[in-house]
């Protein structure tokens, strides 16, 4: 359901990483929606190609990126802002989910959890940072998690991330202020998505009962994050910066 005005990010043009599936690719079709034109990026050429199709209007875009981190990130991203124009947004959606007890924790999943999130949130936020790249007065946004602000069995890696990427939130607010650009992350829990039901396989039917009833209003569809996401591009959240906005359906009242 198309809850904004299809006007509302008319002549815009916005960053989405993660947009092949779930939340990233629902997303950049709320976006698209609303006369945003979305570069849509992701490791999936052929997934980033179904999300693309999906698209309302015109002046889309692909951007094939391998979000680990590295400083490539950085310059693709301002290739791209030179070569079709400046960005006026940036949704930062991709990163990989980790349930995993601290003992069989090492340096590989520590690597991947935070190469996926925070590393590349901030090669991102370096590439919206140089000349040309994206506009004044733009809005940058980051996927974080209740995770960060809350504890869960087996969830330290995942949310250490998390609550790295809601701390580096608001230190880049400050930093981008002088611009006008705005820098907020997303809090989300639970959403329904493919990783969520990969999650949910290696749970028994109770768990997943006790898991569920801890959000008030039940698990979150990822139209809930894209609204969101739409609102803190436009001018509706145009006073809003350095906040972690909490999605969660109730789970962080308990």
């Amino acid at each position: 359901m198309q809850v904004f005005n299809e006007q509302y990010l008319a002549g815009k043009r916005v960053l989405v990483t993660g947009a092949s599936s779930g939340i990233g690719r629902q997303t950049a079709i709320a976006l698209a929606a609303c006369g945003a034109r979305v570069c849509a990026s992701g490791r999936d050429a052929t997934r980033l190609q179904a999300t693309l199709d999906a698209l309302a209007g015109t002046g889309h875009g692909l951007l094939p990126l391998d979000l680990n981190g590295d400083d490539t990130i950085t310059e693709a991203i301002q290739a791209d802002a030179k070569a079709h124009g400046a960005f006026h947004g940036a949704f930062h959606s991709a990163g990989v989910s980790m349930v995993r007890p601290i003992k069989m924790c090492k340096r590989k999943q520590f690597d991947d959890v935070f190469a996926s999130s925070v590393q590349s949130a901030l090669a991102i936020a370096r590439a919206m940072s140089l000349r040309g790249v994206m506009e004044d007065g733009g809005s940058l946004v980051f996927m974080s998690s209740v995770a960060g602000l809350r504890g869960q069995t087996g969830m330290s890696l995942y949310s250490a991330a998390k609550a790295a990427m809601d701390g580096m939130t608001r230190s880049l607010a400050v930093e981008f202020a002088p611009r006008g650009i705005r820098v907020n992350a997303v809090c989300a829990g639970a959403i329904e998505t493919p990783m969520h039901s990969s999650l949910l396989t290696t749970l028994n039917d109770d768990s997943i009962e006790a898991y569920r009833s801890k959000h008030l209003l039940g698990f979150g569809q990822p139209d809930d994050v894209a609204n969101a996401v739409t609102f803190l591009m436009g001018q509706g959240g145009r006073w809003m910066t350095g906040t972690s906005l909490v999605l969660d359906g109730g789970y962080t009242v308990r």
